[in-house]
């Protein structure tokens, strides 16, 4: 099981995208969402780094807490939630 920390996911639309920028990695994955504690888990046969690049690419700032190493996601590009 993968868990990120996704400070910037603050809605049902910010767990919808996510699910969907992980089922585009690997549609077999397990996405585990608890948005009052902004974790994200996954239980996939990819790589942390491109479950975590897929999350960016949706507008998002994950940080791996556990699973492997931390790997800080780069600063956040326009895009993401509608929301913030």
């Amino acid at each position: 099981m993968i868990t990120f920390d996704v400070k910037d996911m603050t809605c049902g639309h910010c767990i919808k995208t996510i699910t969907q920028a992980v089922l585009a990695v690997d549609p077999q994955a397990d996405v585990q969402i608890d948005l009052p504690s902004h974790r994200v888990q996954i239980e996939s046969a990819s790589a942390v780094a491109e479950l975590s690049q897929a999350i960016v690419q949706a507008g998002y700032s994950p940080v791996v807490t556990t699973g492997e190493p931390a790997i800080s996601a780069p600063a956040k590009k326009a895009g993401g939630c509608c929301c913030h």
